[in-house]
């Protein structure tokens, strides 16, 4: 709670005060923070009157109408004399709101405005519980309904959402802000040749009958969480033990493949809590997803959701599970107040990420994917305008990967400037000290300045601490660290630019970054005889590493090599990872009439394969609007 101000002090005691229900006071409250830039404006919660603390979802899936339906109670902490809660909803179908004694409780839905839905405000009548019975609309846009078709195994339909940052309010009430940590838990009926899985414990592996042809499966997260981590699927799954307390959970055909992929989850887990303490939220488990998940990963609580693209079967891309595990501590732990602080939640993951890869594989791997990250700053600088555009800060609305690729080199900056010893014990320190509580950039700042900085002026102008939270481009103590595996690369994107055979480059035995940096560094302007000996040598429109077979589509694009279309439409109908296909989309509208039909053509074609978030975004991008 450091930095609340006596006013806020004073109330978080009156709403502790409160008279609250028995089990509302047993659980975990974590504070609301108060301070100016922690206002949410994507949420029409009022948190500092009446906050919701905990939600308990009892919840039937049907796949024929494509819905959820049931009920959500919720606790609710209203400050003294406040007798109503506002919480948010998106397309919800709001049947009624009583107490769980069943008396009725007036309430009303606000017009909606678009992704951020409406404000479903409820009038408490002296009620601390409420109970809300609803459907989820099949358009859900947290929810992707998938066909049997669209699944590895091609028997069974599959359902998941993808909650960050506010589409959870879509498939369930309650106040959607990352700030306002709620406790849950949950009960899913679903059909009985299915499983249902979540991120939280697992109380009924493998679930109870509930009635003709269906099984329920319950679940409990006893650590307040902000709202985006609340996650399900169902689907024909199968379980896989990496480890004392990991796990993957996948189709059955993928399993095989998935577990192999993921033999070092334990160890990630065990490095990661040699760095920054104790991994708090019992198991680690991994769910593998069809080819239609839109992110490379997702750090729900004890169930990180992956891609299927990271696998490759040389465990070249398991940075990614690092990522999404270091979340457990950057994010899930310490959660970014509201969406202006993302930086906190992405760039410090980033920054673990690459200590858990180092500590794995060894300082020449990590290394290699600081060179490329700081790549991808100098990209993303560039693509928005260059360093004085205000979305190269990392407060506020960042563009590109800037959250992302400038937090990582931030934190790395200060790691380099103040030594690793000091850093990594200010940084376990702070994950313990703001455990379970939301954070703003004034507060971390505010940190740093309390437990490293120490009031040495003169390490306090180095560090350059304003600069790189609220200034755009880059501060000049940044540090890039630079891998002697990548400039051999870079001599053979110069070799080949002056005109080498690609035969003669030393590609064979590269890895997935190596590729990525030679395909990325290449000249955008090819002549269709280079790129034509580049696919022939190296097979890279029939690559099944996405991540290399993205990089060469986009070169392939700019260059309007008609030669490598019928592997762009295939890899745009058969991958919904956003990293990959958001960029080629982009690519075709840059490239006039010609790339603009092709982008109408393949989006018409595939997008019943998308996350509805995903396909909204493809669709403003080939319309040719701005992106928001």
């Amino acid at each position: 709670m450091a930095g609340l101000t006596r006013r806020v002090l004073f109330l978080a005691a009156t709403l502790a005060l409160c008279a609250a229900p028995a089990a509302a006071r047993v659980r975990p409250v974590a504070p609301i923070l108060t301070t100016p830039d922690a206002v949410d404006v994507r949420s029409y919660a009022e948190p500092r009157r009446a906050r919701v603390t905990h939600v308990d979802l009892d919840l039937a899936v049907d796949f024929a109408s494509r819905t959820l339906r049931g009920t959500a109670a919720l606790d609710v902490l209203a400050q003294r004399g406040v007798d109503e809660v506002v919480l948010d909803a998106l397309g919800l179908q709001i049947e009624k709101v009583t107490t769980p004694a069943g008396r009725p409780l007036a309430w009303r839905l606000g017009a909606r405005d678009g992704d951020k839905g409406a404000p479903l405000t409820v009038q408490l009548g002296g009620a601390k519980r409420i109970v809300v019975t609803y459907a989820a609309a099949p358009e859900a846009s947290a929810l992707q309904w998938l066909p049997p078709e669209l699944t590895a195994g091609k028997a069974k339909p599959f359902l998941y959402s993808q909650g960050q940052p506010t589409l959870n309010r879509s498939w369930f009430p309650t106040q959607d802000s990352p700030g306002v940590r709620q406790t849950w838990t949950a009960r899913l009926v679903v059909p009985e040749d299915l499983v249902a899985v979540m991120s939280g414990e697992r109380l009924t592996p493998k679930g109870e009958p509930a009635g003709p042809g269906r099984r329920a499966y319950r679940f409990r997260m006893e650590h307040p969480v902000p709202t985006y981590l609340v996650a399900l699927a169902v689907g024909d799954l199968a379980l896989r033990e990496l480890g004392a307390r990991t796990g993957v959970y996948t189709e059955p055909a993928m399993l095989d493949r998935a577990a192999h992929e993921l033999a070092d989850t334990e160890k990630m887990v065990e490095a990661a809590e040699a760095l920054y303490g104790p991994y708090r939220w019992g198991r680690y488990d991994v769910l593998v997803l069809p080819p239609a998940f839109p992110y490379g990963g997702m750090e729900n609580t004890t169930l990180t959701f992956l891609t299927p693209t990271f696998i490759t079967g040389d465990r070249a891309n398991v940075g990614l599970v690092a990522h999404e595990l270091a979340h457990s501590w950057s994010g899930n732990l310490v959660t970014n107040a509201t969406w202006p602080d993302v930086w906190l939640n992405e760039g410090f993951t980033s920054y673990v990420e690459n200590r858990i890869m180092e500590a794995i594989y060894g300082r020449e791997r990590a290394v290699i994917e600081a060179d490329l990250t700081w790549d991808g700053l100098q990209a993303d600088i560039a693509e928005l305008g260059g360093p004085a555009d205000p979305r190269t800060r990392l407060y506020g609305e960042p563009g590109g990967q800037i959250d992302y690729f400038k937090g990582e080199t931030f934190l790395r900056t200060l790691e380099t400037l103040v030594g690793r010893a000091r850093w990594d014990a200010y940084l376990r320190g702070y994950f313990d000290r703001h455990a379970f509580q939301p954070q703003t950039t004034a507060g971390f700042l505010a940190d740093l300045r309390k437990h490293l900085v120490k009031g040495d002026a003169a390490l306090e102008a180095k560090l350059q601490l304003d600069a790189w939270a609220y200034g755009s481009g880059l501060p000049d103590n940044a540090v890039h660290l630079r891998s002697p595996a990548l400039a051999e690369v870079d001599r053979s994107v110069k070799a080949f630019a002056d005109g080498a055979p690609a035969a003669s480059l030393p590609a064979k035995g590269w890895t997935t970054q190596e590729w990525q940096r030679f395909l990325n560094n290449l000249p955008r302007k090819l002549s269709a005889t280079q790129l034509a000996d580049l696919d022939g040598a190296f097979g890279l429109s029939a690559s099944t590493n996405g991540y290399v077979r993205s990089a060469w589509l986009e070169l392939a694009i700019a260059n309007r090599y008609e030669p490598a279309l019928p592997s762009l439409r295939g890899f745009l109908g058969g991958v919904g990872r956003g990293l990959f296909v958001n960029p080629l989309y982009s690519g075709l509208m840059k490239q006039g009439d010609w790339g603009q039909a092709l982008a109408r053509q393949y989006f018409a074609e595939t997008k019943a394969t998308y996350h509805p978030s995903l396909a909204a975004r493809i669709a403003r991008t080939v319309a040719g609007q701005p992106e928001r």
